[in-house]
């Protein structure tokens, strides 16, 4: 039997939220779980979602996309001019989940994270294509093909549904990275939003797209299966 293609949205340190998705869904070694990005930051368990999404990569067939608050921590480990942008856009939830706090010791960044961490975000995708499908973390440039999209576009681009153009392969878009803080699914017919904003007290959402089967959860692991 042929497996699942089922997207998450963006998870922002919500480890309970993840953690009862991944129950419901029980994927197993012929699934494919594409994570849009955004596993860290604002909220309070980003750690916990990286050990959950590198045990998850072992029971099934993982893609993680690379969101842009994984860019930023990324470029504050190459950079240290880029630590402060991080720490103001939610790098600071994520340290205090390794154990720093103001005041105490100063360790570099590095140190901070753990090489596997550190590996798993190297490793992520910008852009997943199927023949029905292209999935990135936030957006695209309707005309370019998938290997020629800019970074800023894939990682930072804001879903606006009064301007937002199809892809011109024709093939339905997932993204995340723009809260839709109805909680609910944004579908536009050629482009799907999945961030319902679980962080801020919406839900974390999954998407079967080929069946359009959607599993919710909240940040207290409160299940709500949509059918």
């Amino acid at each position: 039997m042929a497996g699942r293609t089922i997207a998450i949205g963006d998870i922002h340190g919500c480890h309970r939220a993840l953690t009862a998705l991944i129950g419901a869904i029980d994927p197993g070694p012929e699934d494919t779980v594409v994570t849009l990005g955004d596993y860290i930051d604002r909220g309070p368990h980003s750690h916990l979602v990286l050990n959950q999404l590198i045990a998850l990569a072992r029971r099934c067939r993982l893609v993680p996309l690379l969101g842009n608050h994984e860019e930023l921590l990324l470029d504050a480990l190459r950079d240290s001019g880029a630590l402060r942008r991080w720490l103001t856009l939610g790098g600071a939830d994520t340290l205090r989940a390794y154990g720093w706090a103001p005041g105490g010791p100063r360790r570099a960044l590095v140190d901070w994270i753990p090489q596997q961490h550190r590996a798993f975000l190297t490793g992520c995708r910008g852009y997943y294509e199927t023949p029905t499908h292209i999935y990135t973390h936030a957006g695209y440039v309707p005309e370019l093909a998938m290997p020629e999209q800019p970074g800023l576009a894939l990682r930072w681009r804001v879903t606006d549904a009064n301007t937002a153009s199809p892809h011109h392969s024709g093939k339905v878009v997932v993204v995340g990275h723009t809260p839709q803080h109805s909680g609910e699914i944004l579908d536009l017919g050629f482009l799907t939003c999945i961030d319902t904003n679980c962080v801020r007290g919406g839900w974390l959402t999954a998407l079967d797209t080929a069946t359009g089967r959607v599993w919710q959860a909240d940040r207290t692991g409160t299940l709500r299966d949509r059918g």
